[in-house]
């Protein structure tokens, strides 16, 4: 089942969404039938709980969807994704118990729980279809749903089809389908055109690095989106254990972000100037791999000492940023898989990010909470700064002792954004550990609904 609404249809079956508080109230409104079934299946309202009503002949006359009470919705989100997805085959429709402004989220969360990552086996589709509830905007809920698989199929195929080339043949398959132009630079013209850094990370790959330059409009604000794209990280010379390198396929989870964001805007025809960079790298293993106290000089002529090669998404982003700012775009902003102290921090849920913006930072809470994305803010700390000067060089790659991670990381990323009026940078894990609602255990979006909707007033 591809990710959208059902047409509508005159047979479709009606779903009441009933909170735990209100059961009583319904159920003695409902025929005596009704009311013995409800009785005899123990429905309850309990969160995520289905149930199909039959008619006199058999077939279906309406469905319940369990939606809890205020408190146990607080625990979660995308609630009616959780009974939708225990209901049997047919095309449905949202009758009763939601309403503004919890209806197009909801209807989202059915979308979303309809994905499946089928690639490498067929998987059953879910049974149950939606049609687009009457008053919500049909066109962007499913461009947001459709964005969001996108996000979750790159993450989720492993590093043996998801390299540098592939992501690059990702990006080139959106620009098509949108009418973007699409640039590549490859492999050692890397360094004839100063993007050294994300040349020196990749060189140790059989698969060549690569810096992909999408643009798409040409009227509006202008606005650039910088992704993390290491397809696969071994950690470098400084190698990864075993149990910390078996989800870095997932380490390409800020393109992949970055990309589904870029599908949002352009499949629902933003007033935006969009550019796209997405530096592409295997952190690999090799006799030219880049090592522990080397110094590398930036594209924006900032030296690094690398005091640690599984530091190296900061690396390929520092570049990348750099030539963003060079344009001086309205706002920058980078999305990476970047930093163990940021799950540690805030767990895989929240997405942490950095802003010296306070409207963007305003805008982007109030959307967070509207689109179900929830999203924390992070300082600049600038009394960090010194823990990123090494003093052999101007920057330190990983600095010692394990204070404040993220808030380093963004800082040293931060230093290479100095002519662009505003700059956010998000630090998100892109996995669902354990499967919920709306989100199956895998790769998955994050802050990218939220982004969406406060660019429309903050840009």
């Amino acid at each position: 089942m591809s990710v959208q609404f059902a047409t509508a249809t005159s047979t479709s079956i009606p779903v009441h969404v009933i909170d735990q508080n209100n059961l009583d109230a319904w159920t003695s409104q409902q025929t005596p039938m009704t009311q013995a079934w409800v009785l005899a299946n123990g429905f309850n309202a309990g969160l995520h709980q289905a149930l199909v009503v039959p008619s006199s002949d058999g077939n279906p006359l309406m469905a319940l969807a369990g939606y809890g009470n205020s408190a146990t919705r607080k625990r979660g989100r995308f609630h009616l994704a959780g009974a939708a997805g225990k209901l049997p085959e047919g095309i449905y429709h949202i009758a009763s118990g939601i309403a503004d402004p919890n209806l197009a989220h909801e209807a989202l969360g059915w979308l979303l729980q309809s994905y499946r990552f089928d690639r490498y086996k067929s998987v059953p589709a879910m049974k149950a279809q939606l049609v687009a509830p009457e008053g919500v905007d049909v066109e962007e809920i499913t461009a947001l749903a459709q964005s969001e698989a996108l996000t979750r199929n790159l993450i989720n195929t492993p590093a043996s089809d998801m390299g540098p080339p592939q992501l690059e043949q990702a990006a080139r398959t959106l620009a098509q389908e949108f009418g973007a132009s699409i640039d590549v630079i490859v492999g050692d013209d890397l360094l004839t055109q100063n993007l050294p850094m994300i040349h020196t990370v990749g060189r140790a790959a059989d698969r060549a690095p690569r810096l992909i330059d999408m643009r798409w409009g040409s009227k509006g604000p202008t606005l650039t989106l910088v992704g993390k794209g290491v397809c696969f990280d071994t950690g470098g010379l400084n190698i990864k254990p075993g149990g910390s390198m078996g989800l870095m396929k997932k380490d390409m989870g800020g393109s992949a972000a970055v990309l589904g964001l870029a599908r949002m805007i352009m499949a629902t025809d933003q007033t935006i100037q969009l550019r796209v960079l997405l530096p592409a790298v295997e952190n690999s293993i090799s006799a030219n791999a880049f090592r522990p106290q080397d110094i590398l000089t930036s594209r924006k002529g900032l030296t690094v000492e690398i005091n640690n090669t599984d530091a190296e998404g900061r690396l390929v982003l520092a570049d990348a940023l750099a030539l963003a700012d060079e344009e001086k775009p309205d706002l920058i902003i980078s999305m990476a898989t970047l930093t163990g102290a940021a799950r540690v921090a805030v767990g895989p849920d929240l997405s942490p990010y950095f802003t010296d913006n306070s409207r963007l930072a305003s805008a982007l809470e109030s959307a967070a909470k509207s689109h179900a994305d929830p999203v924390w803010r992070l300082p600049f700390h600038e009394p960090y700064e010194a823990m990123i000067e090494p003093g052999i060089a101007d920057l330190d790659n990983a600095p010692k002792g394990g204070f404040a991670g993220c808030i380093t990381a963004a800082l040293f990323l931060r230093r290479f954004v100095t002519e662009t009026p505003r700059y956010m940078h998000f630090d998100i894990y892109g996995w669902q550990p354990n499967a919920a609602p709306a989100r199956p255990k895998g790769g998955v979006g994050q802050a990218t609904r939220a982004l969406f909707e406060a660019l429309k007033t903050a840009l």
